[in-house]
């Protein structure tokens, strides 16, 4: 669709307001084939709405069968979102899902009681080395759907909202944003928005939602006179109306925020839940092992082996 009009509202700038809650500095990983930079959690802030976990993969460049290769290990309590630029990833969970995770695609796993799945790029076709890059997130559940059943839901790129017009781009990942909803049903209020800018392109922040927050991935962006470089998130007061501008390369930005949740979340390995008991009760089913009749179990098609929980 064309760009929306409403999407240039007059916004506060310069002096004018004191936009950034919190700027959050990513921890760096080095995980051999792939680097991976993590915003949230973070220690001044935990989420930003119900993200409580994002973490930039790569970039980088796989060789033939050297690329991801995460076995099967669970989770509960949340949702799954692995967003790609570039590149592609093989998803299998205990539902039964075989799918392959592609550039502007949605896939989208509720975990609730709980689901295991792995993630690999073990395309047997693969010739030529493959770049991958990314954006991995995590959506804790509301608390009256921790213990919902586990589901997956697919959208193609195509399906989702796009938006543009003067120098900006926004494909609308999840939730809604700028009179538009992604189709994906989620269980919360929410925004989730993959934004191009041109140089010197200007966007506001949607701002009907509670909380809202802005990553850079690639350019950088000016906010209330002061200039982010990519790999930075920051974090805006509830309320302001906030614009920013890109800088003279572009920009690629993530659009994330909603509704707060009724309070924060335990997080141990790959479960988050509302009280540690939770937790407990996981981490006592996955060591157990009982893939047929327990609380987990593989993923069909690739169930010869997991990742262990953590002794810790």
């Amino acid at each position: 669709m064309s760009w929306n009009p409403a999407l240039d509202p007059h916004c506060p700038l310069g002096d004018e307001v004191d936009a950034i809650d919190t700027l959050i500095i990513p921890r760096a990983r080095d995980l051999g084939a792939l680097e991976v930079r993590r915003a949230l959690p973070a220690p001044k802030r935990q989420m930003v709405g119900p993200f409580i976990f994002f973490d930039q993969m790569g970039p980088a460049e796989f060789l033939p069968t050297k690329g991801l290769d995460v076995r099967p290990h669970p989770h509960i309590g949340l949702a799954t979102i692995s967003y790609l630029y570039r590149g592609r990833m093989h998803h299998r969970d205990s539902l039964g899902t075989d799918a392959w995770i592609e550039p502007g695609a949605v896939n989208w796993m509720v975990a609730g009681h709980g689901i295991t799945h792995s993630e690999r790029t073990d395309d047997e076709t693969q010739s030529e080395p493959m770049p991958f890059f990314g954006i991995q997130t995590w959506v804790a559940l509301p608390k009256d759907h921790e213990d919902r059943a586990p589901e997956f839901q697919h959208a193609p790129a195509e399906a989702l909202p796009f938006m543009e017009g003067e120098g900006k781009q926004v494909r609308l990942i999840l939730g809604n944003a700028y009179g538009e909803r992604a189709p994906v049903k989620t269980a919360s209020e929410m925004f989730y928005a993959d934004a191009v800018l041109q140089p010197g392109a200007k966007l506001p922040l949607p701002d009907d939602h509670e909380d809202r927050g802005i990553y850079v991935v690639e350019g950088s962006i000016a906010v209330a006179g002061e200039t982010y470089a990519a790999g930075r998130m920051m974090v805006f007061r509830p309320g302001d109306r906030i614009s920013v501008t890109a800088g003279g390369q572009g920009a690629r930005l993530m659009l994330l925020g909603g509704e707060t949740l009724e309070g924060s979340r335990y997080i141990w390995w790959n479960f988050v839940a509302s009280s540690k008991e939770r937790i407990e009760e996981a981490k006592e089913a996955w060591r157990a092992g009982d893939w047929e009749h327990g609380r987990f179990q593989l993923p069909p098609g690739d169930d010869q082996e997991f990742i262990p929980a953590p002794e810790r």
